[in-house]
């Protein structure tokens, strides 16, 4: 991943990045998509239902919907890709040398799923040589999906089977007091001591909300918000939302500005506040 110094955005910059024919990213693309018909249907069958939660080792929670999509994924990419590896939240990597990998997290926003609160997704993204390469995310609950591929654009669409596609592109506000902040939480950022500035970001903006998870980054993506500030991501949650973002034109980083989706802290804008929004969160402006 690219240094703090070099600080290019742009789909054009982000289609610079492909490892792979059109044709075949878009069908990992397009598989993915067939494959979260099924996993939607596991997810819908236990949402608001009786459905049993257990707490792993590290005290998150996890239910038979997350165990019963990651294991389905799995056996779809075993069958279609059997040199590809995996990557998933429930179920560790397997095959680590493979040179494409697939990120999974079987039920982005678990504590939302349990809670029957309709914000959560199923998201995939595929990597190649340290490079991710494509991505999907499917909110069944919302009846919406995302997904984009390098050079191919980022794109939002219906789970309906209505054949239409919206291509999405990032906002153009360059102003902080005109732009609109999302975060996922604001007692994880104080506590992770890497935000400091969080209020001055905050105070500064016209608006900010806490539209946490996957959806804050869908959001941004299609423009309706300028910037998305997280701490305490994994790879798997972390993947397709980075592939999204610089698709639809935007910029993903760390808070010290390292183009990276596998560091404790997460940044992604429409590209033309990163910097200044970075630095606020250091509290290295002036």
């Amino acid at each position: 991943m690219t240094p703090a110094a070099i600080i290019p955005f742009g789909p054009s910059w982000s289609a610079g990045f492909r490892r792979g024919t059109d044709v075949e990213l878009r069908g990992w693309v397009q598989i993915a998509l067939a494959w979260c018909d099924e996993a939607d249907a596991i997810a819908m069958r236990h949402f608001r239902r009786d459905v049993t939660v257990e707490r792993k080792p590290d005290r998150s929670f996890v239910t038979i919907a997350d165990r019963s999509i990651e294991e389905l994924i799995r056996a779809r990419i075993a069958e279609s890709f059997p040199k590809h590896g995996v990557v998933g939240e429930e179920f560790g990597t397997d095959a680590p040398g493979a040179s494409v990998k697939w990120y999974v997290d079987p039920i982005d926003a678990t504590h939302n799923y349990i809670r029957g609160v309709p914000i959560f997704a199923t998201l995939m993204a595929v990597e190649r040589d340290g490079e991710l390469q494509a991505a999907v995310i499917s909110a069944p609950a919302l009846g919406q999906r995302w997904g984009g591929w390098r050079g191919g654009g980022a794109w939002a669409m219906s789970t309906l089977i209505t054949g239409d596609a919206r291509r999405l592109t990032v906002s153009r506000i360059a102003d902080l007091a005109d732009a609109q902040v999302l975060y996922s939480s604001l007692t994880d950022l104080e506590r992770s001591g890497l935000a400091p500035g969080m209020p001055r970001v905050r105070a500064g903006s016209w608006r900010e909300r806490g539209f946490g998870d996957f959806w804050g980054y869908t959001l941004l993506a299609e423009g309706a918000a300028e910037a998305m500030v997280e701490v305490g991501l994994k790879p798997w949650d972390a993947a397709a939302p980075f592939l999204l973002v610089e698709e639809a034109g935007g910029r993903a980083t760390d808070f010290k500005g390292n183009r990276t989706f596998t560091g404790a802290s997460f940044l992604a804008t429409n590209g033309t506040l990163h910097e200044r929004i970075r630095l606020d969160l250091a509290q290295l402006a002036g």
